[in-house]
């Protein structure tokens, strides 16, 4: 017997929205097939009017005393641990990704969650005195007023909870739009904020499209928005919101690249190709797409890296499988007819993902783990973000070639060299154009306390929007994580370690 399909609708003042809405969107379940919710999808008048509230209800709260504002933080952290395996269920329910990459997920948002707990410290003020002759100096630092997040379907709770929490920490009022895909998870991390005592108004959930996005875009009273999602939209975003007046970070897209030198352990390199290629089914803005191998070890590298795909089980995310269905029928075909190219234009296919058994419903967004090799820069799978499991192999005959290749290249997320040579990684590590490099870690995603995000057209704006009033000393930075060979490493894991 079918179950109904569940109304998803806008979290408004704590409370779900009563009104009746013109338009609406299917939630799947994409192990199935099946639809299992349909979304409100707000107007520009229905942001407008969710704007409005949270306009006027923000500043009791920026005038609430740090002390009490921490309280609520403390808490709603506290209850974020007591349901991260409900939210981790809504994700796979909606997402696809298996249990523990889902949990994983909401893990890594409650990292964020305690950073923010300890915001008193961070918006302490400064002093100088004597800055002139007789003259002091102070600074302060005071919220903004009613700030944006609008997030992605690749992950519909940490996305969020990487600004919710210290937005609202410094005193803002929030209004999240997630991603219509798979909203569940990100309506029910927003409902533990009024349980945790956070007043009315200032926590909000609209859904929607284009026309909730722009209204957020545009609305004066909205002082600065984040995004997360593709390049053309992400420079949309920031060059709409920017003409508006807005603080915008806005973050697009990726093609990391992972660069094997001969002498790197290419067993570990295959389980880092395997685990950072297909977790979460390839979506995932850190994921690798790009194996640049060093001409002497393609060879064996790929025969490594086939083996340890044959032993993986895709279905459904709840049946203990390595990898999941894709989140769409459209998302799966998309990257199917990436496969399609790549093979049309010359590449290898050396494990096809568009053949095989799948633990799950014949219906659901299946496409397994592919592998292709002698893979070209002039070619479609390696020009364009494929965002599902599909790992292209480029072979270079030297190590500057590599870093030629990565640098050429419009996107600059990530990056990640396997090697033995400490003097190769140190190079590696100035050379790239890459806002963040692993060194014998398939790429790292930094913690709370450090700026996420790349350069080139992986990032547009300012990577501290959600802050505070006060100076920003910009640089271009780079995050970078190193992991010196271990003899006791080994297995594969395509949940979500804590450094991919």
């Amino acid at each position: 017997m079918s179950t109904a399909a569940a109304r998803i609708t806008h979290l408004v003042g704590g409370s779900p929205w009563e009104g009746a809405s013109e338009r609406t969107g299917d939630v799947y379940n994409p192990a199935t097939g099946a639809v299992t919710g349909h979304v409100d999808l707000a107007s520009a008048g229905l942001v407008n009017e969710v704007v409005a509230a949270a306009a006027a209800a923000w500043p009791v709260w920026a005038n609430t005393s740090l002390a009490k504002r921490t309280q609520v933080l403390f808490a709603f952290r506290q209850l974020l641990d007591e349901r991260k395996h409900e939210i981790a269920a809504l994700i796979t329910a909606e997402h696809g990704k298996v249990l523990d990459d889902a949990l994983g997920e909401v893990s890594r948002g409650l990292e964020v969650a305690e950073f923010a707990c300890g915001i008193p410290h961070l918006l302490k003020g400064g002093f100088s005195e004597n800055a002139s002759t007789n003259v002091d100096v102070f600074s302060i630092r005071q919220p903004l007023g009613v700030v944006g997040v609008i997030s992605p379907f690749n992950f519909p709770a940490m996305v969020p909870l990487w600004f919710i929490p210290v937005a609202i920490a410094c005193g803002n009022a929030v209004i999240l739009k997630p991603s219509e895909k798979d909203p569940s998870a990100a309506v029910a991390v927003a409902r533990l904020w009024t349980e945790a005592g956070l007043p009315d108004g200032i926590m909000n959930v609209v859904h929607g499209d284009k026309e909730a996005v722009d209204a957020l875009l545009t609305n004066p009273e909205v002082k600065a928005v984040s995004f997360v999602g593709s390049t053309p939209i992400a420079r949309y975003v920031y060059e709409t919101g920017t003409a508006n007046g807005k603080r915008v970070q806005a973050l697009g897209g990726a093609k990391n690249h992972m660069l094997v030198l001969p002498d790197a352990d290419l067993d570990l390199a295959a389980d880092a190709a395997v685990n950072a290629g297909f977790g979460s089914a390839g979506e995932r803005c850190m994921a690798i797409s790009a194996l640049v191998a060093v001409d002497g070890i393609a060879d064996e590298l790929v025969s490594k890296i086939t083996d340890r795909m044959r032993k993986l089980r895709t279905g459904d995310g709840t049946r203990g499988c390595d990898m999941g269905p894709l989140v769409t029928a459209a998302h799966r075909d998309k990257v199917s007819g990436y496969v399609e190219a790549g093979a049309a234009e010359g590449a290898t296919v050396v494990v096809d993902g568009r053949d095989g058994e799948f633990d799950g419903g014949s219906d659901g967004f299946w496409l397994g783990p592919t592998l292709l090799d002698n893979v070209t820069p002039g070619m479609s799978v390696y020009r364009d973000e494929i965002f599902g499991p599909v790992l292209s192999v480029v072979r270079v005959p030297s190590y500057e070639e590599g870093v030629r290749l990565i640098n050429a290249n419009p996107y600059g997320n990530g990056t990640a060299i396997f090697t033995n040579d400490g003097g190769a990684a140190r190079r590696f590590q100035h050379e790239v154009e890459v806002g963040m490099v692993g060194v014998n870690v398939p790429i790292p995603v930094p913690v709370s306390y450090y700026s996420f995000g790349g350069w080139k057209n992986s990032l547009f704006g300012d990577t501290h929007a959600h802050g505070t009033e006060g100076v920003h000393f910009f640089t271009r930075g780079k995050v970078v994580t190193s992991r010196w060979l271990d003899p006791s490493h080994g297995g594969l894991n395509l949940g979500f370690p804590r450094n991919d």
